[in-house]
């Protein structure tokens, strides 16, 4: 595989997949998952699409025999780290707050993310996953979001938050 810059920006990313039956590294995955969203293809289905369009381009570019399916893809998708693949996303996209620009914090809670115990009685009831966003408003974008620690809520949060863009 040749070296571009958006698979070096997820190297050495822990793949928590099996490694029997794995073909296509995580980095392969993630940069053509990025690509695709990139494109405008929303859901996996409409990049299944993409990736069979430009199946001949992509396989020259990274320099592969074959290109995952979008189901390879969304299987590696299922156990990553999302807070360290936007962290890396941003980090490759450059993406920084400038002096002046206009940054909206907001907290949120991911639906479906808690568990009652009377959901399953074989495992741990826990609260509802809480994270806290930055959106650049100006430019329309989103930097990377900071998990919120159980105890805590998105207003104990945000001076953290704040203070780790300050660096």
């Amino acid at each position: 595989m040749s070296e571009i810059a958006i698979i070096e920006a997820f190297s050495r990313m822990p793949d928590r997949r099996r490694k029997q039956g794995t073909r296509h590294s995580l980095q392969l995955c993630l940069a053509l998952f990025t690509l695709g969203v990139t494109a405008g293809n929303q859901g996996f289905l409409a990049l299944g699409d993409w990736l069979k369009s430009y199946s001949e381009e992509l396989k020259e570019l990274f320099e592969v025999r074959r290109i995952p399916s979008y189901s390879t893809i969304r299987r590696a998708l299922l156990n990553l780290d999302y807070e360290e693949y936007s962290a890396r996303l941003a980090s490759f996209f450059e993406i920084k707050p400038l002096a002046g620009e206009t940054l909206a914090l907001d907290g949120k809670v991911l639906k479906g993310s808690y568990l009652l115990s009377s959901d399953n009685p074989h495992c741990e009831p826990h609260k509802a996953i809480t994270l806290v966003t930055a959106y650049l408003v100006e430019r329309g974008l989103i930097l990377r979001p900071e998990k919120v620690k159980n105890k805590s809520n998105e207003i104990t949060a945000i001076p953290k938050f704040i203070e780790a863009f300050s660096r």
